[in-house]
């Protein structure tokens, strides 16, 4: 039999001993053996037994140490270290072994063993349920941090479908159909609102089936005679500029109710294929053609695909143009000029070169391209160089000159397709206003997109000279700035 030191119960084995005091005497709450006081902790309970009932702690310390010499009792409270001193008692020489956790004294050196174990169970008990808690906010955390990847990846998912409808609206693959059907929707639109005549919906219609079965632009959203007006211009006014240069002579092409939204890269290419049919260097290779109309430039464009140009490029947009509201940008330019083999080149102004994301380099480039002197010489620059097709995120316009101001800053004078025939007339005005000029000229600070890029023409391919660049574009690069 064991019995408890603190309580004085008995028991039949140590490992009840041990249950008797984690329960009895760690986990419940702790009684004075001598006034039952309680609601207090161990150490507390210490102190109050041995202030006020010092006498009695005394003797219950020797009737201790008696039953400890006699019987080998002990008690059971834990501890992670041990410290033995040997005692003489009245009746006997043995060693006696002190708890340095609790005071605790034992005869038996195992007994006091046993004792130390509980108090490094209770010790770590604390610690596992510590452990405990922590694994618990770890896997909360966890499940939090699945939680926001779920929400994010679902986001994404959502951005990058709206996106992807959004490309296919762009590129025109989402089966509502071309050039043909959309300007016969808008003028059906334009009939029902009272703003067209049927009469002239019919006489329309009838242009435009004629126009397409013979592949040619009706030339109804042309402007001409523009570069020549500006040339007389700038030799009479502005008194602000320099020195001017000017591109060939080009016709104005603006979007008509079949392309609006998507055909800026048609006619920006009919803005420059105008300018090489007037010029005598490209007759060879360009053998009389007129201005194609735009279901004509993608059934162009699908030809030099046919051809083995540009195999990624034409993968994107599914080898095909034709009845589609395809949006086309320089690369496709860059594909349909070197098939007819025109010599020209891409050169990508992949980010900003000046301060608050403008890009001086490419206007430098420009003014490089169109001027081969800079000091000296008239005011006004008529050059034989072609327009230059310019590229941005969502749009593309054609630079037809540049201005060197007094101040030494450059302006590019530009034709924009979005821009009506209507205000094109305008400059062809014999006493044209400066105010006219405003939708043409852009400044180094009006050019803030992310990436521009350009196609210069520079010339003629011969047939081997094409076959090399159809080669070349099996891997589609361009000149990169800076």
């Amino acid at each position: 039999m064991l019995s408890c030191d603190i309580c004085g119960e008995t028991v039949t084995s140590e490992p009840d001993m041990k249950t008797h005091l984690l329960i009895v005497h760690m986990e419940n709450e702790v009684i004075c053996p001598f006034c039952k006081l309680s609601g207090v902790n161990y150490d507390e309970m210490c102190f109050h037994i041995e202030t006020a009932h010092c006498e009695q702690n005394e003797l219950e310390r020797n009737f201790e140490r008696i039953n400890a010499i006699q019987y080998g009792t002990s008690d059971n409270r834990k501890d992670n270290t041990l410290q033995c001193r040997t005692e003489v008692n009245s009746d006997c020489d043995q060693p006696l072994y002190d708890c340095p956790m609790c005071g605790l004294i034992c005869t038996n050196y195992r007994i006091l063993q046993e004792h130390v174990d509980l108090h490094l169970e209770e010790s770590n008990f604390g610690q596992g349920m510590d452990r405990i808690q922590c694994s618990r906010d770890l896997e909360l955390a966890h499940q939090l941090q699945q939680e926001e990847d779920r929400k994010r990846r679902s986001e994404e998912s959502r951005q990058e479908m709206e996106e992807f409808q959004k490309l296919r609206r762009q590129y025109g693959l989402d089966n509502s159909g071309g050039y043909k059907q959309q300007q016969l929707r808008n003028m059906e639109i334009e009939v029902n609102r009272g703003r067209m005549h049927p009469s002239e919906f019919h006489r329309r219609k009838a242009d435009m089936m004629e126009s397409l079965a013979i592949g040619i632009d009706d030339g109804k959203t042309k402007t001409s005679g523009i570069i020549e007006a500006l040339c007389r211009y700038y030799q009479n006014a502005a008194t602000d500029v320099k020195r001017v240069w000017f591109s060939a002579v080009v016709d104005h092409f603006h979007s008509s109710f079949g392309d609006k939204g998507w055909g800026c890269g048609y006619r920006n290419f009919q803005m420059l294929l105008s300018s090489l049919l007037q010029n005598d260097v490209y007759d060879d290779c360009l053998k009389g053609m007129s201005v194609p109309c735009i279901p004509k430039i993608q059934s162009m464009i699908e030809d030099a695909w046919k051809e083995g140009f540009d195999p990624q490029g034409a993968s994107q947009l599914n080898n095909r143009l034709q009845g589609t509201k395809a949006w086309i940008g320089a690369c496709e330019v860059y594909t349909l000029l070197t098939s007819l083999r025109v010599k020209c080149h891409i050169v990508d102004f992949h980010k900003a070169t000046g301060p608050l994301g403008t890009h001086p380099r490419l206007f430098e480039w420009i003014l490089n391209y169109y001027s081969s002197e800079r000091e000296g010489g008239p005011k006004v620059v008529c050059t034989s160089k072609p327009p230059i097709y310019l590229q941005h995120q969502g749009h593309s316009r054609t630079v037809v000159g540049i201005e060197e101001r007094k101040n030494r800053t450059l302006c590019l004078l530009i034709f924009d397709p979005g821009c009506p025939s209507r205000e094109m007339q305008k400059l062809l005005k014999q006493d044209m206003e400066a105010s006219s000029l405003k939708q043409l000229r852009k400044f180094v600070g009006n050019l803030k997109h992310k990436q521009y890029q350009i196609v210069a023409v520079e010339g003629v391919l011969s047939s081997e000279e094409k076959v090399a660049r159809r080669q070349a574009s099996q891997v589609f690069t361009a000149e990169k700035i800076p």
